[in-house]
């Protein structure tokens, strides 16, 4: 039932003086805090799991690739899901399955086992996210949601930047199966704490399934989650018949599935969301933003450990304070977002991540200070903390309640896309110029022209970033504070 029927008077349940929101607010954020975790507390074990199951790279690397494929495949459905199933059920049913999945891996006897945990954890990863972000939605009225809306960019942020430093520890001095150990008690506290105090918000109105959406949505993003994912890992990148094949299907199946959406009465993907402007500018700026973000996350290590010789651990305690500050920000940013809008923020927020990239697209050297590289970073990460959840809740807001499912998935399934995406592209990009580079030297063999060439190819990296933050400046200035429409208007 909707926050109306259960609400009485009140057409949100925060508006109610009885209600408590905190334990649900609680209760929701464990359970997303460990499951987005977890995406990056395996990354640093990936060597050890290679030599406990004797396995390749190529073959290890499923264990990232296949969650973010799942992940990829099942939001979208999310929507949908949200239909069928109550609050509580849902929530619940999703948390069990990333319980399963996590108790799977931590007891698994070989990688095939391990594999199978980790994509069932990709399952109740990949719907947590649309679930909690709709509850809020439906919880708290357009004026509030900035600061609890902040809390899950507290989450999306502050967890994977304690993933690695966190996995290091683990993995070191208990062994990999605790990186799963570790979480079942918190998953297991989550599902209490919603069983006893989530409320049921959805409206449950069973729409009609249609299986042909489900197919295209599944081999649409799936295909190009994959195609993208695949392309920086093969020798020919995007030459490659095992990269182009599997976009190009993708692409013509996303193209398929629009166009099917746009004539059922009932939608997986109501994608008439992209008619609200606030909207579908709020989710254009993100995405410009994620992008620059990206590029820096897969740039700077390249960059420490490479031409700056710094070890992996090193390389991670580097980046740690610019996430940390980001993700503990979030609220802050949420809570100046009910107060004054976004334009306040977001304008002097993708200023500031405009200079960062174009200080980054010219500064970088074989000698450049680790110092200028932590402040490069905690200006770069604070900027997007100011930037992402004021968009995608000022985004949210103008929809309409029964778009609400539609558009928290629309925002859920572009992320990983994005990322893929991203960090394809951006890789490819620093190889070509790096590539380019050492055939014209004279040298082409010293280790410092191959430092300084990928150097000028991470140069190359940041200045695109630049130009993407540029343009997020400019759609900031025409940004303003969304209200509820509806599908009429």
């Amino acid at each position: 039932m909707t926050s109306q029927h259960t609400n009485g008077k009140y057409e949100y349940l925060a508006e109610n003086p009885n209600f408590k929101s905190m334990p649900i607010i609680i209760s929701l954020i464990i359970g997303a805090f460990f499951a987005v975790l977890n995406e990056t507390l395996l990354n640093i074990a990936l060597t050890t799991l290679m030599g406990e199951f004797q396995i390749t790279l190529p073959t290890v690397q499923w264990m990232a690739t296949g969650f973010m494929l799942v992940m990829g495949i099942i939001i979208p459905a999310s929507a949908m899901l949200m239909q069928w199933f109550s609050t509580r059920q849902l929530f619940i049913g999703t948390m069990i399955i990333f319980t399963v999945g996590t108790t799977i891996c931590a007891i698994a006897p070989n990688f095939s086992i391990l594999l199978v945990g980790r994509l069932i954890q990709a399952v109740g990863t990949g719907l947590l996210l649309p679930i909690i972000s709709n509850v809020f939605l439906l919880i708290f009225p357009p004026e509030r949601r900035g600061k609890v809306m902040g809390f899950m960019g507290l989450v999306l942020l502050f967890a994977p930047a304690i993933g690695p430093t966190l996995s290091g520890i683990i993995v070191e001095h208990l062994g990999w199966r605790y990186l799963f150990i570790v979480v079942i008690p918190f998953a297991l506290l989550s599902i209490f704490l919603a069983y006893k105090y989530v409320v049921n918000v959805f409206e449950v109105t069973k729409p009609k399934i249609d299986i042909i959406s489900l197919v295209y949505s599944t081999i649409g993003f799936g295909g190009t989650v994959y195609g993208f994912s695949s392309a920086g890992d093969l020798e020919n990148g995007f030459l490659d018949p095992a990269a182009y094949i599997p976009i190009v299907v993708g692409l013509i199946a996303l193209l398929l599935f629009a166009l099917r959406q746009f004539k059922l009465d009932e939608p997986i993907m109501n994608l008439r969301a992209f008619a609200f402007p606030m909207f579908t500018h709020g989710i254009i700026l993100v995405l410009f933003v994620l992008m620059a973000m990206f590029a820096s996350e897969i740039i700077l290590p390249l960059y420490m450990q490479g031409p700056l010789a710094l070890s992996p651990s090193t390389a991670g305690l580097v980046l740690l304070p610019g996430s940390i500050l980001s993700g503990l920000m979030s609220p802050v940013m949420g809570a100046l977002f009910d107060k004054f809008g976004p334009k306040v923020m977001m304008i002097p927020a993708t200023l500031i991540l405009s200079g960062t990239m174009f200080m980054m697209s010219s500064r970088l050297s074989l000698d450049t200070p680790v110092w200028f590289v932590i402040a490069g970073f905690i200006l770069l990460m604070v900027s997007v903390s100011a930037i992402m959840m004021p968009a995608q809740t000022n985004a949210l807001n103008q929809l309409p309640k029964q778009l609400y499912p539609h558009g928290t998935a629309i925002v859920t399934t572009l992320q990983p896309v994005a990322g893929a995406i991203g960090v394809s592209i951006f890789v490819s990009i620093m190889s070509a110029r790096q590539e380019n580079i050492l055939n014209q030297s004279a040298t082409p063999t010293d280790p410092i022209s191959i430092n300084e060439a990928m150097i000028d190819g991470m140069e190359l990296v940041y200045f695109i970033a630049f130009i993407m933050a540029g343009i997020a400046f400019i759609m900031s200035l025409f940004v303003y504070r969304a209200q509820t429409r509806e599908m009429n208007e």
